[in-house]
């Protein structure tokens, strides 16, 4: 039995969606889940759009100390409201005074601002586009490797094996998902080397195992066991969707 809460998260198998999963699971807290039906454009409805105005996975309510109702979107809000209400003894942040809380806030605003929207673009040019667009690919691809790059020097030079302090942040929770996803990316970890093993490591965390599951099996490990083409056919299901979402979305 975890801890009793009265959150609800709204999320799907994606590198934001299992962000917050992973962190509640970290902090051990109770947490209702509500799996959102992205093909079904469930994220587009106005009960949701109610919780989220911008449409988009994961977000999460909650109840307020005044018994009211709060409700929080982008996984970045998530991760930083989760551990200022809920990780009091800082299992998985430090204290508000300290130097490393900073860090931890730049790693974060690194993986919102940066790591996450590129990756996404190489996604998109890799799997989604309806044709190859080579300098789309290249351009988001190569700017997925340097990001990559900035994450593994930060480890490499880590006595923790963390990318900030003595211990498991949300720093390390927000880029987790998306470099497990790297191969779909296009990206090889190869030369990537802690990274990888960062990557692995965090693998055995029972919270990451059991948060990356939420709502439903998580699959990055493996496709990166597909080849190109392979990858290209599995992309078949969901490019039509992301067109057609495209399409709606240049209509508002």
């Amino acid at each position: 039995m975890g801890i009793p809460t009265d959150i609800t998260l709204y999320t799907a198998a994606t590198p934001n969606g299992i962000k917050a999963s992973i962190l509640l699971e970290e902090l051990g807290l109770e947490y209702k889940v509500h799996a959102i039906d992205m093909t079904a454009n469930e994220q587009k409805e106005d009960w949701f759009l109610e919780i989220n105005p911008n449409g988009r996975i994961p977000a999460l309510t909650d109840k307020w100390t005044d018994g009211s109702e709060i409700r929080i979107f982008e996984s970045g809000a998530i991760l930083q409201y989760l551990v200022d209400r809920y990780d009091k003894d800082h299992k998985v942040s430090y204290p508000k005074d300290s130097k490393e809380t900073w860090e931890v806030n730049s790693w974060l605003h690194f993986q919102m601002g940066g790591l996450g929207p590129m990756q996404g673009q190489a996604n998109h040019f890799n799997r989604y586009a309806p044709e190859k667009i080579q300098y789309g690919i290249n351009r988001y691809t190569n700017e997925t490797r340097r990001l990559y790059s900035v994450l593994n020097n930060q480890l490499a030079k880590s006595t923790s094996g963390y990318l900030v302090g003595d211990r498991v942040t949300i720093a390390d929770i927000a880029s987790w998902g998306w470099v497990a996803s790297h191969a779909w990316a296009g990206v090889s970890l190869d030369e990537f080397p802690a990274l990888d093993k960062w990557l692995h490591t965090l693998l055995e965390r029972p919270g990451f195992e059991k948060g990356r599951h939420v709502p439903k099996p998580h699959t990055a490990f493996d496709l990166a066991k597909l080849s190109p083409e392979e990858m290209d056919k599995k992309a078949e299901e969901t490019r039509n969707w992301v067109q057609s979402g495209m399409q709606a979305d240049a209509k508002k």
